[in-house]
């Protein structure tokens, strides 16, 4: 013990939060399970989206082999790959056998798509439109007009007024990701934080601890271990998304969601210290790991209800939410990536979100003072506030 954790007693009630948590078990085991989950959830989305190839459609002569071409080119190209059949009846067994994903064989008017079970919306529009521009093409040289002439005045271009940073279905995903993050880290490490209390008090270990220590130092201590192991959980989960994006090809998204992460780390930090106060201040209402279920529940709904609000309302709700303390370290990031968001927004989310927390920090503290060391039965809220105003 030297002389500066002596000057500063929280440092070492911090050391002893991380040094217990690296050790247990429980802690490492659900740290590799929540790791895999993430590198699950950003390689199977690009293993299902097609990345295994391109889909192979049965022709039987050439007219067929240039419409799927044709196909593959309205598609962006790597789509699509012909593949030759003898007859219609060898075109349909490549199909029922999974040798092909579908076949394009000629109709009464035209062609006709087979499929196995059933056939893919993309598969069937992007034939569909490849027969009939090259079926005009035809007609219009019969005609005496060239494709240009056929095609002139038909041109049809994209321009959106306010676009956004990433696709929307990318952004979507990345935005319950980052809040999903934030809501199971808070949740666990804010039940962990409580229960921490609760067995110290039911041990008789904290009246050791308050008798050598201020007893803020030791709320300090379990705040800022605990904020050191989440953020190292999510760099963590920070590097296993990295190379789950740089395996399945994914970089691109790094170009956006990189700055939004810096951001959402500043949100994420306030955010906790303060969920991690009251979460303390939590298990220093119980005597017993039974009273937890009643005294983290003011917690519990805390968290969940800016979760649902960040995930699945409405843009005004979200933009609203994103200024509320707490609220804000889920919505904020998910707008700055769903929408263009004024630099100002950001840095006033912040600004609230920081007065918030030391106000709550500082409230926790003065409870947790009070609270910490009364043992017998269980305390509620209302209860403990008029210890702290006594």
């Amino acid at each position: 013990m030297t002389d500066e954790t002596l000057r500063h007693p929280w440092q070492l009630v911090a050391h002893r939060e991380i040094s217990t948590k690296i050790r247990d078990k429980t802690f490492l085991g659900s740290t590799a399970v929540m790791l895999m989950l993430v590198v699950a959830a950003v390689i199977i989305p690009a293993l299902l989206s097609g990345h295994s190839g391109p889909d192979k459609i049965a022709v039987l002569n050439d007219a067929g082999a240039k419409i799927v071409q044709t196909a593959d080119q309205i598609k962006g190209g790597d789509s699509f790959e012909v593949t030759r059949a003898s007859d219609q009846a060898a075109a349909e067994r490549l199909v029922s056998d999974g040798d092909a994903k579908a076949a394009l064989v000629p109709g009464d008017n035209g062609y006709v798509v087979v499929g196995d079970q059933q056939l893919d919306d993309g598969i069937q529009n992007a034939l569909r439109e490849a027969v009939v521009n090259l079926g005009m093409e035809q007609n219009a040289g019969k005609a005496g007009l060239s494709p240009e002439q056929l095609r002139a005045g038909t041109a049809v271009q994209e321009r959106l007024l306010n676009p956004g940073p990433l696709p929307d279905i990318v952004a979507d995903f990345v935005n319950i990701g980052l809040a999903l993050v934030f809501y199971m880290t808070a949740l666990g490490f804010g039940m962990m934080i409580a229960q921490s209390v609760v067995q110290e008090k039911e041990s008789r270990v904290v009246e050791i601890l308050a008798a050598a220590i201020p007893i803020r130092a030791l709320l300090w201590g379990k705040v800022i271990g605990n904020t050191v192991l989440a953020l190292s959980q999510i760099v963590l989960i920070a590097a296993a998304s990295l190379i789950g994006l740089l395996a399945t090809g994914q970089a691109d998204i790094l170009k956006v969601v990189a700055p939004v992460a810096g951001w959402f780390v500043v949100f994420f930090v306030l955010g906790f210290v303060a969920l991690a106060g009251l979460w303390a201040v939590a298990g220093s209402l119980a005597t017993r790991q039974e009273d937890l279920g009643s005294t983290t529940l003011p917690g519990q709904m805390i968290l969940m209800i800016p979760f649902f609000f960040s995930v699945f309302a409405g843009s005004s709700a979200k933009t609203i939410a994103s200024f509320v303390p707490i609220a804000s370290s889920m919505a904020m990031p998910g707008r700055m990536l769903t929408e263009h968001v004024p630099l100002w927004q950001p840095l006033l989310a912040i600004l609230i979100l920081l007065v918030a927390t030391a106000g709550i920090v500082r409230l926790a503290a003065r409870v947790y003072e009070r609270t910490l060391l009364k043992t017998g039965r269980r305390l509620g809220y209302r209860e403990a506030i008029a210890l702290e105003a006594t």
